[in-house]
């Protein structure tokens, strides 16, 4: 009895430190998105402000720059609470390999720094600078905020394919900091993330301006505060599916049963059909739409090329299949989706060097945030949960890896209040700086008077 009680307070301490872990990491990742993303838009904005002489693109430029830097200031301290828990809920993990992949976590808070420091002398020297040099000094924000994405991944595809050490009686020998950082999941996985926060940000930013159109607020402003967004994330996009093709082989060669569970394939077999939709019952995929030998073909370049089944592992190494299929699909099919918005707007464009006339446009433009969002979340939900039962793929699990300390659900309880309260707090700031106008050069200065139309919001 009492070793049971033991047993299943451990099943709920694993539980809550996955979902406090899968909270923080789905909440922060939106956040580094826009971290990444919105320094580089920003200042194509002022550059076109700058170079046509025109008041709309300086005055977006000046209203993007603010709330990018509320959000840097709410994403770091969602980072702080990520890497707090990094330590508190994994400490097997870190106390055995935190030597391995310190590195990363090294120099993304170097790229962080650089960050902080350049955004505060974007933020306050509007007029302090030449415009020349005003917008030099953003350039370190776009690159630094690259490399954090870089550094970052880095250590989480480590986790995915895991180099740079040995283990020789249980313990890890022959550390290479660098061999682990540049491992077999870095190209794939940096390059997917990177261009996922371009999307993200574009499509996110696009949406905002979209549903003021919708609104009847059909002026130069909120029109030129959906094209350069949006123009970004559909250049991106196309660039985004062949990556994610690529991340797909890589999965196919290095990760066949996260392959298995994200196709819903149980039993190994040539020629495998590719499945469209469907779930998993009774270890087969029902009510799917199968394309005959597709996924052989795509994983494989063959049609007649085996792809390994879930029947080769033992069930207690099988990833929750649904959720990964489910996910995989949702990702897919919300990453095509845009991919169409985009090659309307392109379509649009050659044709009459204009936005789409039809009222359907931007109202795919005003939900196309919030699929990118999902697309984003859904991709990690493929990448993490889909490596399960390893938190160090095929070397260390997540249930060895845990916290065995008691009362991990209130940590979990205390972290989800604290994330209630930072999403309202972000936006309630930001529908504020939203309605403030005309805005100003830095916030202790004089308000800009460049634009006065009054239907600016």
């Amino acid at each position: 009895m009492i070793m049971q009680v033991m047993a299943d307070s451990a099943d709920a301490g694993l539980g809550a430190a996955r979902m406090q872990m899968a909270l923080s990491l789905g909440w922060h990742i939106v956040l580094a998105c826009l971290g990444v993303g919105m320094p580089a838009i920003t200042l194509i904005a002022e550059w076109r402000g700058h170079r046509r002489g025109d008041p709309h693109y300086r005055l977006l430029a000046r209203r993007w720059a603010r709330a990018m830097g509320v959000l840097f200031a709410v994403g770091a301290v969602s980072g702080t609470i990520l890497s707090f828990e990094m330590g508190l809920l994994w400490p097997r993990l870190m106390g055995a390999y935190g030597q391995v992949i310190g590195l990363p976590f090294s120099l993304e808070g170097i790229a962080f720094f650089i960050e902080a420091i350049f955004l505060g002398v974007y933020l306050y020297a509007w007029d302090r600078l030449t415009p020349v040099a005003h917008m030099l000094s953003g350039i370190p924000i776009v690159v630094a905020g690259v490399a954090s994405a870089f550094f970052v991944v880095t250590a989480n595809a480590w986790m995915q394919q895991p180099t740079g050490f040995r283990l020789a009686g249980g313990r890890v020998v022959a550390v290479d900091p660098w061999a682990a950082m540049f491992n077999p999941a870095t190209p794939p996985q940096t390059v997917h993330m990177i261009l996922a926060a371009f999307m993200v940000t574009g499509f996110g930013i696009a949406s905002v301006y979209a549903v003021a159109m919708l609104r009847g607020r059909r002026d130069r402003y909120h029109r030129a505060g959906l094209l350069l967004p949006l123009t970004a994330a559909a250049l991106v996009t196309p660039a985004q599916i062949v990556v994610g093709d690529w991340a797909a082989h890589f999965v196919a060669s290095n990760q066949p049963v996260k392959l298995a569970a994200m196709e819903g394939v149980f039993h190994t077999q040539r020629g495998v059909p590719l499945h469209v939709g469907g779930i998993a019952v009774d270890d087969r995929m029902r009510y799917a739409l199968e394309i005959p030998d597709g996924l052989s073909l795509l994983a494989h370049f063959d049609p007649d090329a085996e792809i390994m089944g879930l029947d080769r592992v033992p069930v207690a190494d099988w990833p929750p299949v649904n959720v990964v299929h489910l996910a995989f699909q949702l990702m897919v099919g919300l990453g095509f989706a845009l991919l169409a918005l985009s090659a309307w707007l392109a379509v649009a464009w050659v044709r009459r060097r204009d936005l789409p006339r039809s009222p359907w446009f931007p109202r795919a433009a005003a939900v196309s945030g919030v699929a990118a969002v999902l697309a984003l979340e859904a991709g990690w939900v493929v990448t993490e949960v889909g490596r399960q039962p390893w938190i160090v793929y095929r070397v260390m699990r997540t249930a060895d890896a845990v916290n065995p300390a008691p009362g991990l659900v209130w940590g979990f309880v205390l972290v989800s209040l604290v994330y209630a309260v930072l999403t309202v707090a972000t936006v309630y700031v930001l529908r504020l700086l939203a309605r403030d106008r005309p805005v100003p050069i830095a916030p202790q200065e004089p308000d800009v008077h460049d634009e006065t139309d009054e239907r600016v919001v």
